[in-house]
């Protein structure tokens, strides 16, 4: 170029051309190869290489160009012609002589294994590979003819059993000789299934020779997997279906002797399992089956001599040295992983399978709240296993306890100590003690749980230790109701350490946290059963309950990190006080006034102010429930006394604390009227009633309007609402009753409709509307 570009336009123009280019090229690209198809749809005639610019590529010709064309048509013919095979050697078999059979079938068999030599020079290795499975059909043809002519006086399994060797032998050698070909190899594996196990049958075997049989077989597969990785599949299939027929006969064993034999089945096995695993790293399940099956083995040799309880504990004594493979540092690391994992199966089992008869034990005594207080109904065993499962529960939580020192990880802790706690907890219902040494017995359990809980060093382990002393208070607690004596000693005790328990420092806050709740707890029912001792109605039995609220409302910040927990736990007293003295409606105003008491002290303290609307609501709701009790029907002659002094002090705060919200202000004083009007209305078949609170509440709805104060707003808008709804629901009614039943649904879905048609300007109005009233006072 003779005035050339500044480097930044050439160099953009240059871009520009490379892109053109590559769109170019990638066009050429297409439309070549859609040529060269349509060239080789038309024929051979037409040769590709006739096309400009077309380079044959190199290598062998293709047998086809469509793979999976070719190959189903490939299967199918070698599926026709051993069809048709088949058909001759079973019908048109006896037409020929002695000398024509022969020469037919070693003609066609030599034909079709020889067949594929030519083939697989030519490239044609498909072809080839379906000729080949037809040609070693005709093996099996000429087996079976061999049979009917020559041998027919021999067994037929024993002569297929000879048959199978004599194949695999022979279909491997072809294998060797054409290793082009990928069906004959397999098929010689698969053929060689079958001697033993054939041969086992010959001889009729018992089902213990016959797994023996399957075993080697598959040692022989496991052998021929460290070439052939694929034959481990035959290997672990045969190795699973022996050793689950030792572990049947070992089950099935009348004596320790009858489960000899099958004992040295799964050794064997085991023996097999663990050498596959050291040999090959990425079969560590090997290992974990083998040692799975030496815990069969010992357990079972056992079996026989003792109860299904200690068999149980029979195999856990056999696995559990599994575990102390992850020590044994000679040992690959498959095999350490693959015996640990064995060990640890087993002991999960084991702890599975005893747990039931601990859990029954457990469960048993919810029999007493049938009869509280009747000292009839006795720790037992339900299952009358003895102690096997504790026994069997504390190996494990040893087990676990050694593997997380061990292991250093403090999930193995955790676990151990659950055991730990199911073991000791139950053994003595499980050995049958007295009551007395039970609960005894149970209660140091629980409390060694309960320290276990506050100074444990992980957390983990605490909070098992935890759950475990709560759920072990629970159900001590529920087998004391058996007997006043035993009520009164337990919980009392309990108690007493649910306290201690909330006032140790050092311990975590959970924990502190739980105790707490379990103190408040064993307290409230402490004095639920003191005020049943005595003489007095059920609805008098609340008033002793309200002693917990209050006292745990008395020491306020001075509790520390338990303080919310108790006060909460403090809460479901008071509810069980209202639900106590429900029965009587002049005890109920009384406890609910004490309650509210109660809330007002606690609301004293700046933390807990919120409480004042709990005292309130308690306070009000009091008034209205000795208002009931006095046949009031005008509430509005003790309501409004209140609620005008009230209003006139809400408006002195707000004047001298403009900031005040208008809830604190008017929203006592509004609810005081309001409320008790509505309820009343409500019930009221007059309209002078609901006219007039339906005016006060338009009133009071547009004052909280004008002002821009939320309380009024919200609670007259509320009432207006309620009333309204009041005077049109028999109106709507007989207009419903009028409708066809069709037509509300109809409605129904229209609106849903329109809803959803204009939803996200509903959702925008939704929040306009809320942000509005969230600017009021």
């Amino acid at each position: 170029m003779n005035t050339p570009l500044p480097p930044a336009e050439e160099l953009a123009l240059i871009d520009r051309e490379l892109l053109q280019l590559d769109s170019r090229r990638k066009y050429l690209l297409a439309r070549r190869d859609w040529l060269l198809r349509l060239l080789y749809a038309a024929g051979p005639t037409p040769s590709p290489a006739a096309a400009p610019g077309f380079a044959p590529a190199a290598g062998p010709a293709k047998d086809a160009s469509a793979p999976s064309a070719q190959n189903v048509l490939l299967t199918l013919g070698a599926v026709l012609l051993a069809v048709a095979a088949l058909a001759f050697t079973l019908v048109s078999w006896g037409s020929l002589g002695i000398a024509g059979r022969s020469a037919v079938l070693v003609a066609v068999t030599a034909a079709a294994l020889a067949a594929p030599v030519p083939l697989l020079r030519r490239g044609l290795r498909s072809t080839a590979e379906s000729v080949a499975a037809v040609g070693l059909l005709l093996t099996v043809l000429d087996a079976y003819a061999l049979y009917a002519v020559a041998v027919p006086d021999v067994g037929p399994r024993a002569y297929a059993a000879g048959a199978a060797g004599v194949l695999a032998a022979a279909w491997a050698g072809y294998a060797a000789a054409l290793r082009r070909l990928r069906i004959p190899l397999p098929a010689a594996v698969l053929a060689a299934q079958l001697p033993l196990p054939l041969a086992a049958l010959a001889a009729q075997a018992d089902p213990l020779g016959l797994a023996w049989a399957l075993l080697v077989t598959a040692a022989l597969d496991a052998a021929l997997a460290l070439r052939l990785r694929w034959a481990a599949l035959p290997a672990a299939v045969l190795a699973a279906v022996a050793l689950l027929t030792g572990v049947s006969e070992s089950w099935s064993a009348a004596s320790a002797s009858g489960a000899l034999g099958p004992a040295a089945l799964l050794l064997a096995g085991a023996a097999l399992g663990v050498a596959a695993a050291w040999r090959e790293p990425r079969v560590w399940a090997a290992a974990l089956v083998g040692g799975l099956a030496v815990v069969a083995a010992l357990g079972g040799t056992a079996r026989p001599e003792l109860s299904p309880a200690w068999a149980v504990v029979a195999h856990l004594l056999a696995a559990l040295p599994l575990l102390a493979a992850v020590r044994v540092h000679a040992l690959p690391a498959p095999v350490r992983r693959g015996l640990a994992w064995a060990g640890a199966g087993t002991a999960a089992l084991a702890a599975l399978l005893s747990a039931a008869p601990a859990a029954a034990a457990l469960g048993a005594r919810v029999r007493v709240l049938a009869e509280v207080w009747a000292g009839t109904t006795p720790d037992a065993d339900p299952y009358g296993a003895g102690a096997a499962p504790a026994v069997a529960l504390l190996l494990t939580a040893g087990a676990a306890w050694w593997l997380s020192r061990t292991l250093s990880r403090p999930e193995p802790a955790a676990l151990a100590a659950v055991l730990a706690w199911a073991g000791l907890f139950t053994a003595p219902v499980l050995l049958g003690l007295p009551v007395a040494a039970v609960f005894a017995a149970q209660l140091a359990v629980t409390g060694a749980a309960g320290v276990l809980a506050l100074r444990a060093p992980a957390r983990a382990t605490g909070i098992a230790a935890g759950a475990c002393a709560l759920a072990g208070a629970l159900n001590v607690s529920l087998g004391a109701l058996d007997g006043r004596a035993a009520t009164f000693a337990v919980w009392g005790l309990l108690g007493a350490l649910g306290a201690a328990a909330a006032a140790y420092g050092p311990a975590p806050r959970w924990a502190r946290a739980g105790a707490a709740v379990c103190a408040v707890g064993h307290a409230t029912g402490l004095l639920v059963a003191s005020a049943a001792v005595t003489d007095l109605a059920v609805v008098w039995w609340a008033l002793p309950v309200l002693v917990v609220p209050a006292a745990v409302a008395a020491p306020g910040p001075r509790l520390g990190c338990v303080r919310l927990p108790a006060e909460i736990a403090a809460g479901v007293a008071g509810v069980l006080a209202v639900a106590l003295s429900a029965g009587r409606t002049g005890t109920l105003a009384l406890v609910l006034a004490l309650l509210g008491v109660v809330c007002a002290g606690a609301a004293v303290r700046p933390e807990r102010r919120v409480l004042g609307w709990a005292a309130g609501a308690l306070f009000a709701a009091a008034t209205w429930v000795r208002l009931a009790e006095a046949g009031v029907t005008a509430p509005e002659a003790y309501t409004l006394p209140v609620t005008l002094p009230a209003l006139a002090v809400g408006l002195l705060r707000r004047r001298r604390d403009p900031s005040s919200s208008s809830w604190t202000a008017y929203g006592a004083g509004l609810s005081a009227t309001l409320l008790p009007s509505l309820l009343a209305a409500w019930a009221d078949p007059e309209w002078v009633r609901p006219l007039l609170l339906g005016l006060a509440a338009l009133a009071v709805t547009l004052t909280g309007a004008r002002r821009r104060l939320q309380a009024p707003l919200l609670l007259g808008g509320a009432v207006l609402a309620v009333v309204a709804l009041h005077e049109l629901a028999p109106y709507v009614v007989q207009v419903a009753g009028a409708l066809p039943r069709w037509v509300p649904p109809a409605m129904a879905g229209l609106l849903l409709l329109a809803v959803g048609a204009t939803y996200e300007r509903r959702l925008r109005d939704a929040r306009r509307l809320r942000d509005a009233i969230g600017r009021l006072a």
